[in-house]
């Protein structure tokens, strides 16, 4: 049974151990765990102010992450969303379900639009972004608030 749910502080390494795995063996980018230390303090990052941070679950494993970060006047920062390869595309859909999640929450806490940024290698994550009616966003026209990561180099508008 696939569940949505708030992550919790035990689910911590497993949330890094997902992101980290995905990040580095599948796309090839040199980062750590270490290099992300929200990763190490989700509700001091996350859970900030209106935002959260939600996993997906497949008979309690860990299979996906997203999280919602307030930077302030109504925004949202969209931040690790990530799939265990062995769930993307599944039906139901992990990645769907957790934006949607998100998306709800989000609205129902006042949030007016959604901003996140990906790289340019994570060309499935661009066409799912795109058909959940995200738009492309210029670098320059980003809120100053918006928490850039230096991997970062496709940013997405969405409004709520």
């Amino acid at each position: 049974m696939l569940t949505f749910d708030p992550a919790t502080h035990a689910d911590t390494d497993a949330i890094a151990d997902l992101i980290v795995s995905i990040q580095r063996e599948e796309f090839g980018l040199p980062i750590t765990r270490d290099d992300q230390p929200d990763l190490a303090d989700i509700d001091g990052y996350y859970r900030t102010g209106q935002g959260d941070f939600w996993v997906a679950r497949q008979r309690g494993r860990i299979v996906g992450t997203i999280a919602l970060k307030d930077i302030g006047g109504g925004i949202g920062a969209l931040r690790k969303m990530f799939v265990h390869r062995d769930w993307r595309g599944s039906r139901p859909s992990v990645a769907a379900g957790l934006l949607d999640v998100l998306e709800q929450t989000a609205r129902k806490r006042g949030f007016g639009s959604l901003y996140l940024g990906t790289t340019a290698r994570f060309l499935a994550a661009h066409r799912f972004y795109e058909k959940h009616g995200f738009t492309v966003v210029d670098p320059e026209r980003l809120p100053a608030m918006f928490p850039r990561m230096a991997v970062d180099t496709r940013f997405y508008r969405r409004d709520l």
